[in-house]
């Protein structure tokens, strides 16, 4: 079985037109938007992925460290983001998923260091503070070093806060070479943390938490099974398992790459949940 958690790359394997299921490609301020829209259970099955929408926003140009990219493609990540959240005011709460110290699974943690945590600030409802929104932010670690599961620890505190909403970060895993730390996807339909480095647990969703959320994820490794069905044409099964079982594939420049991304995610969520402010506003508030 091929393995992405890309809705993108789901709907292109399938390789026809998928009923209940919408696709589209835009530009958001010079950067390619993929939105793939799952409108009903036939179309959930066909792609193995929850009713919903996803969208995939290309990073090259960051990446290529063209003129103005990072602030634009900020700038893309906030618009795209916007229509997701669910309508009115209230706290959000970002959850950066992951484990700090294995770099391909750090990006949760490394966008939590980039949100400019607020809640603190507006609850005194003293000027300007009453014009932010509020926010916390958190990176829950992992199973292995809290002894807790990623999905316990957030609704915790989610029963604690009452958040409008839920933004979970996350590693993801993607078919194909081309896509690693080159793209991210964002959705409405809750995350099922780990799943970009096969530690599959608890989802994160409207179920689980009682409250919408959002997820978003940068595919930082390949499966070294789907990559080598990819680049053959072969099928993944016609492969001896015993060979690739527990190999993943990640750039070799991922270091300098999720710490990019890092960045650019959190002044995303940050222009998005706070409209007022602008980039060199964060830039002076994040240091």
């Amino acid at each position: 079985m091929i393995r992405t958690d890309l809705a993108c790359e789901l709907r292109d394997a399938a390789g026809q037109s998928l009923k209940g299921v919408l696709s589209e490609r835009r530009e958001q301020e010079g950067f390619r938007v993929e939105e793939v829209r799952i409108r009903t259970e036939e179309g959930a099955r066909s792609l193995g992925r929850p009713v919903g929408t996803y969208l995939t926003l290309e990073l090259g140009g960051v990446l290529r460290r063209e003129d103005g990219a990072f602030s634009r493609c900020a700038s893309a990540l906030s618009r795209e983001l916007a229509p997701l959240l669910p309508p009115g005011e209230g706290c959000v709460l970002v959850a950066g998923l992951g484990n700090r110290r294995i770099t391909p699974d750090s990006i949760g943690p490394g966008v939590v260091r980039w949100t400019l945590a607020t809640r603190h600030l507006c609850e005194g409802g003293e000027e300007p503070f009453r014009r932010l929104r509020p926010v916390a932010a958190l990176a829950p670690g992992v199973l292995g070093d809290t002894g807790l599961e990623t999905a316990e620890f957030i609704s915790s505190v989610t029963a604690r806060l009452h958040p409008r909403c839920v933004i979970a970060v996350d590693a993801l895993a993607s078919r194909s070479l081309s896509r690693l730390c080159r793209t991210v996807q964002l959705s409405d339909t809750g995350i099922v943390p780990g799943s970009g480095v096969g530690n599959r647990r608890r989802g994160l969703n409207r179920e689980s938490l009682g409250c919408p959320v959002l997820a978003v994820g940068v595919p930082t490794v390949v499966d070294a099974r789907t990559l080598a069905a990819d680049i053959s044409g072969g099928e993944p099964e016609e492969m001896d398992p015993e060979l690739s079982r527990g190999l993943i594939v990640t750039p070799r420049e991922i270091d300098a790459q999720a710490a990019e991304i890092s960045r650019l995610i959190g002044y995303g969520l940050n222009l998005c949940l706070q409209p007022g402010l602008s980039i060199e506003d964060l830039d002076l508030l994040l240091g």
